[in-house]
């Protein structure tokens, strides 16, 4: 197949892409700078350049593909407070694409998760903006598109993480001498490994049914006080546990230290033949690169 893969110079695109090429595929992969350009030719893609907010231009560069991986989200928004606004633009983005592939059968992959029908986990759901993103790609199922969902883990590691929620709380324990965590800490975190992460999109691009609703994650919760007392460990810092009101202050731009969010991946497994093949999160921790790395 030809895809059309977005984001494919950001951390889980220089998996993705690899692994499309490696399976046979033909990429081609959206650049907005030289840099990225470098790095998705480097993998043996062709490179596209423009922007994910140019709708007019990615309209055409979907309809020219045999199936669309979208993986470009606006993470610098986010961390500027503007969640809202970053999903905003996203949700604009798989628009065009969903119009310029309906009634064709093509696929549309996209990042994203849907209601499960638990009521305390769609209440998590709910709450990120991202949300109504999914919700849309899932619609167009009824409009000719093979749209398949890939919720990726909220922790995702490798030696490629560098703007993750990993390296975000190493950050912040260097800064502050701890390394903390909220109450007992004994929130989880889905987690997965980079590598098994890009495998997945690969396998659903081939194998999952118009509608699929596919689970990335390779480790169903690891909890916050864990990856916390890893960190310290290897920082040399104390792990201490710290009030839910002083969170915003001591967590300053990391809104996401009091998410409690786990995802089984036996059915996903089931139905793709995936078998996750990369270390786990504290044993990714523990080789150590995350604390060598800039």
């Amino acid at each position: 197949m030809r895809v059309f893969v977005t984001g494919a110079g950001g951390h889980i695109g220089s998996a993705v892409v690899p692994e499309l090429i490696e399976a046979g595929h033909e990429v081609v992969g959206l650049a907005r700078s030289d840099a990225s350009a470098l790095a998705v030719k480097a993998m043996g893609a062709e490179v596209r350049r423009g922007d994910s907010a140019d709708l007019d231009g990615l309209r055409p560069a979907a309809a020219e593909a045999d199936a669309v991986i979208h993986l470009a989200f606006d993470h610098d928004a986010v961390a500027a407070g503007n969640f809202a606004a970053a999903a905003a633009a996203d949700l604009a983005v798989v628009g065009a694409f969903g119009e310029a592939l309906a009634g064709t059968g093509k696929t549309l992959v996209g990042v994203g998760l849907t209601r499960t029908g638990d009521a305390k986990r769609d209440a998590v759901i709910d709450a990120n903006p991202r949300s109504a993103v999914a919700r849309a790609i899932a619609q167009f199922t009824e409009r000719g598109v093979r749209t398949v969902l890939v919720a990726v883990p909220p922790v995702t590691h490798s030696t490629r993480d560098r703007h993750g929620f990993i390296p975000t709380l190493i950050r912040i324990a260097r800064d502050t001498g701890v390394s903390a965590y909220i109450g007992d800490g004994g929130n989880r975190w889905a987690a997965g490994h980079t590598l098994d992460v890009g495998r997945l999109f690969r396998l659903g691009l081939e194998k999952a049914p118009a509608g699929s609703q596919l689970y990335a994650a390779t480790e169903e919760g690891v909890t916050v006080r864990e990856i916390a007392e890893t960190i310290g460990r290897h920082l040399n810092v104390p792990a201490v546990s710290i009030p839910a009101g002083q969170a915003a202050d001591h967590f300053r731009g990391f809104p996401f230290i009091t998410l409690d969010i786990t995802m089984s991946n036996a059915d996903t497994r089931q139905l793709l033949d995936w078998e996750p093949a990369h270390p786990g999160l504290i044993a990714d921790l523990e080789d150590g690169h995350y604390f060598t790395a800039g």
